[in-house]
């Protein structure tokens, strides 16, 4: 009896044993950050070594190293960002991802870097003002505040109701080669993102000095999920406070530390 009663608590023990380690694998040791892979310095494939990289990349895998999770990289078409988050297929969205306009949309974390949009044309356009955009064919990528504010109007946007047309784009990848081959004027585009274009063309491009709007990247999470939200930005403060945020910043843009986020 003694037997029987010590090999049903083994057998007990084992298969709790068994359904922790599953739980623990279901809740525990992965952090999925949903990215446009086509973003540069943000969220980009690399053409050398074929592996997904960039700024965003950088520090994710830096939170994920810190709480002893495994960091998995997943690629989204935009469009679709909305249910990859909401079906769990991703933790969070992190990709030079706006804030302005979607305030209420996702839990965010605190704005991380201040973003401008500004627009980019070939080195020798006539283009050299917002105001010389009238009558123009203007490119922006999908689904984002940049295009919503051309499309709605509002301040130096309102000069989007004086295009001959918006053309809409997958990704900003796409937007840059319909410059370049004729079938746009320009772009209207994420700073970094344009920037990152003029370093990698040199004389091909130019961006113009006077900016479309302001805004502000964060970390979004699905509504409601506060709890990862407080763990990755504390560790995201920590990051900054030790000076690694620093670092990762000025690896990216040429010395710089574009980070807002206070520690």
């Amino acid at each position: 009896m003694k037997k029987l009663i010590a090999l049903t608590l083994i057998a007990a023990f084992a298969v709790t044993a068994l359904f922790v380690g599953c739980k623990k694998k279901e809740t525990g040791k992965t952090f999925t950050v949903g990215f446009d892979a086509e973003f540069p310095p943000y969220g980009f494939k690399d053409d050398k070594t074929g592996e997904y990289t960039g700024f965003d990349l950088d520090l994710a895998q830096e939170v994920a190293k810190r709480n002893g999770w495994t960091l998995v990289k997943k690629p989204i078409n935009w469009d679709s960002k909305d249910m990859e988050l909401n079906s769990g297929a991703i933790d969070c969205i992190w990709n030079g991802f706006t804030i302005n306009g979607r305030e209420n949309e996702y839990e965010w974390t605190e704005p991380y870097v201040d973003n401008s949009q500004v627009v980019l044309v070939k080195v020798d356009s006539p283009i050299k003002t917002i105001a010389d955009l009238k009558g123009k064919v203007v490119a922006a990528q999908t689904d984002t505040p940049v295009l919503k504010a051309l499309q709605n109007g509002g301040d130096k946007a309102d000069v989007g109701k004086t295009f001959k047309k918006i053309i809409v784009t997958a990704n900003y990848n796409n937007a840059v080669m319909e410059l370049e081959s004729g079938a746009v004027d320009a772009v209207a585009m994420d700073i970094g993102v344009a920037k990152k274009k003029v370093d990698d063309a040199p004389g091909k491009f130019v961006i113009l000095d006077e900016q479309i709007m302001s805004e502000k990247y964060g970390i979004g999470f699905k509504l409601g999920n506060k709890e990862l939200r407080d763990q990755v930005q504390t560790t995201f403060k920590h990051m900054v406070a030790d000076g690694i945020a620093k670092g990762i910043s000025e690896k990216w843009f040429d010395g710089k530390d574009v980070i807002i986020l206070k520690p």
